[in-house]
């Protein structure tokens, strides 16, 4: 009886580590963030720079392309091995050539992902950057221009192996990225983190998931 009963206690201790291991998987973790004020923005306290607009249908902020800014002192993506970032903003006309108007960065460190634009006339296009360590990648989408003045909805996508880029769910460029997850660190909004590339346009909405996401799962534009 003896071998019996130790395999009895065998199987469950098997099957009761199965149970917590399941016990353990939480759900992707996203976070979504609504840019529609200058007081906080997802839960934290915002820096303002200048004086950004608020526009209140759709409910967004607006941005002079001058000195216009906001500075939110947390890394939505910190610890990701694989994330998305999606952005809902309208690039308007007459702004600079250059613009850097997501911009993601570590504490004390030069690893940060960023979301750019460059004008062209009445157009612009997707310039996106991820730098880790001594690893990074730009996507410059020159050959990908929109006109100016309309809602876009933009994803950075990274899934540990290769970074991609996508305007209104369609892929413009990718290449393959390895890096180690950003740390903690700040957010920028309408401008690089060292006050330079101002954004001229409106900002509404920013979605932060720890996963690559498909373009069925992009949050919707409107």
């Amino acid at each position: 009886m003896k071998p019996i009963a130790l395999n009895y206690l065998a199987f469950a201790v098997v099957i009761a580590f199965a149970g917590y291991g399941k016990a353990q998987t939480s759900p992707v973790k996203s976070v979504t963030w609504k840019i529609d004020n200058l007081n906080e923005i997802g839960g934290q306290p915002v820096t303002v720079m200048g004086n950004p607009q608020l526009i209140a249908a759709p409910g967004a902020v607006l941005f002079d392309g001058i000195d216009d800014g906001l500075v939110v002192k947390t890394n939505p993506i910190a610890g990701a091995r694989a994330f998305t970032l999606e952005a809902i903003f309208r690039p308007d006309a007459n702004g600079s050539k250059e613009q850097r108007w997501f911009h993601i960065q570590q504490d004390n460190s030069e690893n940060r992902v960023l979301l750019e634009t460059r004008l062209i006339g009445e157009e612009w296009f997707l310039d996106t950057f991820i730098k880790s360590g001594e690893n990074s990648r730009p996507l410059y989408a020159e050959n990908f221009k929109h006109p100016v003045g309309v809602w876009y909805h933009v994803a950075l996508v990274y899934d540990g192996k290769e970074m991609r880029h996508y305007v209104d769910g369609k892929l413009e460029l990718s290449g393959p990225l390895i890096i180690s997850p950003l740390d903690q660190g700040q957010t920028s909004i309408g401008v690089r983190m060292n006050r330079l590339y101002w954004f001229k346009g409106a900002i509404r909405k920013a979605r932060f998931t720890a996963k690559a996401l498909a373009p069925n799962d992009f949050m919707r534009k409107n």
